[in-house]
């Protein structure tokens, strides 16, 4: 039964992100420290070493020889069926597109697992229950973050080569010749064949340190659980001494993103409540759908289902951030979702109580 010094612990745990999203915000907003170009560059170390180093620290201390499988695979099922319902979305309907598809994938599925889910899931099953949580954060940062930074890259490479001119274009590019509708003239455009497309996003890839960081970090958490050994002390305090400021970081990086709106939600209310929709009520649906699929039951069964409820992934912003796709929606999401989570979780707890 979850008691006011539950929740005491939960806000505890929170508070420290809004503290640095509030520093961030009055660096820009209130005493003008930072410039548009510092903000960007800021949310770049974020990206690119913070963050990185962060998925690694604690995907290398995971056990994967001890996960449930089962709870994975309805975690899994679940994004897959928020997959398919997007896919028909977006070729059905009028308003659907390949931006929107990837942003609604990121506020169904992508959750705050470490920050929020932890201390909330202990109070209300026990430290056993934590286990589940990590287990689903691991496999989010090695899988669905993974898969997110490629589609990220792949529609900005495209949107970056449609944007270029016949005479900057590339050489990964192919030119060819098409009649004009008034004449005899012949215009040049340029093409770029899908394999040319997906060398240049591979190689963005492979100088990114996100698209490995978690591959790394479980590959140790193999060999170290398999032979018993652990991580060299000065190699643990050289990836400590950044890893530990990745999520104080990133909402440094949002309060600074914030400042520079025109609104305080920068994204308006109706994408906000969309937004919300999705977080708290798609992305549990699905999961409890996938959890009937594997036969999930008992307290396994409702912790999968309230991890699938908790508030949106800060890396999900990170990355909206970086690649230029609805970083306003997002950052609502991470902002309003904290802090309307509570109540909708611990609603999700008692309502899920009555479940046997």
């Amino acid at each position: 039964m979850i008691g006011l010094e539950d929740v005491y612990n939960v806000v505890e745990a929170m508070a420290p992100l809004y503290v640095a999203l509030l520093l961030g915000y009055g660096s820009v907003k209130w005493w003008g420290i930072f410039t548009p170009e510092q903000c960007d560059s800021i949310n770049k170390l974020v990206s690119f070493f913070t963050l990185p180093l962060f998925t690694f620290e604690f995907t290398a201390h995971a056990d994967p020889f001890e996960m449930n499988y089962l709870f994975i695979g309805a975690d899994a099922i679940s994004k897959l069926i928020i997959l398919v319902v997007l896919v028909f979305w977006a070729k059905c309907s009028s308003k659907g597109s390949y931006c929107w598809f990837i942003t609604s994938f990121s506020l169904s599925t992508l959750t705050n697992t470490l920050v929020v889910g932890v201390p909330l899931i202990k109070a209300m099953y026990g430290p056993n229950a934590v286990d589940l949580v990590v287990q689903a954060s691991i496999v989010q940062a090695i899988i669905w973050l993974t898969i997110l930074l490629f589609v990220l890259e792949f529609r900005k490479t495209g949107s970056d080569i449609a944007s270029t001119t016949p005479s900057t274009s590339d050489s990964h590019m192919i030119s060819f010749e098409i009649k004009d509708a008034e004449g005899n003239d012949t215009t040049v455009r340029p093409r770029t064949s899908f394999l040319g497309l997906m060398k240049i996003v591979w190689l963005k890839l492979a100088l990114n340190p996100n698209s490995y960081a978690s591959i790394i970090g479980i590959t140790w958490a193999l060999i170290a659980n398999r032979w018993h050994f652990q991580m060299p002390s000065i190699m643990e305090g050289s990836i400590l001494i950044m890893s530990r400021a990745g999520t104080g970081t990133a909402m440094f990086s949002m309060g600074l993103f914030m400042a520079q709106q025109k609104n305080l939600v920068a994204c308006g209310p109706t994408l906000t409540v969309f937004g919300m929709v999705l977080r708290f009520f798609a992305g549990p649906a699905a999961m409890a759908i996938g959890c009937i699929i594997v036969g999930l039951h008992g307290d396994t069964l409702r912790v999968a289902i309230i991890q699938a409820a908790l508030p949106q992934s800060i890396t999900s912003f990170i990355y909206a951030k970086e690649y230029g796709l609805h970083a306003d929606v997002l950052s609502t999401a991470v902002i309003f979702g904290m802090m309307v989570s509570l109540p909708v979780l611990i609603g999700y707890y008692f309502m899920l109580g009555f479940l046997h």
